[in-house]
């Protein structure tokens, strides 16, 4: 089983989500999103990086475009499939390329209905406060400042959010997958690479634990 880091956006919980626990089995359809373009870029270790081929999925209206994942992994490369929006404004991939992306999953559920959801468990919870400065002096406009954010450990998703919480980053353990994330929590572990079977680097560690261990690979830089 595989570890991966998802934003959870605040609007898209505070519209119509569901709030959720650590230990929860969840189903969400995962987009691939630029690090730049999400609240401003200067993400640190809540990066992911995917590598494998792309492929076109039957949708009611079009297809959807999505990268499988080597290990498993599916995700949307686009919001809307191919069909709604124009094969030119989809960029120069195409089905059959084979690419290595290194960006946010994020949980999109206001998205194309036919998006692939993501079955896993929620091993943990860290809600990210997002620095946001004035787009001009005296402006009521916003913006996020890149880089510019916190996290604080939590047991239970919110429903609702401070004004200055951008959502929340969820470890999400997807059976069938592995990724670079599981790599690092079998390293401090101390278990080899070679020879342990994805998921061993979770086994016996009691949720507070493993909370506690993922915690510590998905923070933020240090502020100067």
């Amino acid at each position: 089983m595989g570890l991966w880091h998802v934003f959870y956006a605040d609007w898209q919980m505070e519209c119509c989500g569901t709030p959720f626990k650590v230990g929860d089995e969840v189903s969400w359809p995962l987009l691939f999103e630029s690090a730049d373009e999400a609240l401003g870029g200067g993400w640190h270790d809540q990066l992911t990086q995917v590598t494998g081929p792309v492929e076109d999925l039957p949708a009611e209206e079009g297809a959807v475009r999505v990268l499988r994942e080597e290990s498993g992994l599916v995700v949307a490369l686009h919001q809307h499939p191919v069909g709604i929006v124009a094969p030119e404004e989809l960029g120069d991939v195409r089905p059959g390329d084979r690419l290595r992306l290194v960006g946010l999953l994020t949980a999109e559920f206001h998205g194309d209905p036919d998006l692939p959801e993501t079955r896993g468990w929620v091993r943990a919870i860290q809600v990210l406060r997002q620095g946001w400065a004035e787009m001009a002096p005296g402006s009521l406009t916003r913006e996020p400042v890149p880089g510019d954010r916190s996290l604080r450990p939590v047991w239970e998703c919110p429903k609702w959010f401070a004004d200055a919480d951008a959502g929340v980053i969820v470890t999400l353990e997807v059976p069938g997958t592995d990724s670079r994330l599981s790599h690092a929590v079998r390293e401090a572990r101390g278990l080899p690479h070679e020879g342990t079977a994805p998921g061993a680097e979770v086994a016996g560690l009691a949720p507070a634990a493993l909370a506690e261990l993922l915690q510590t690979l998905s923070t933020v830089p240090e502020r100067g």
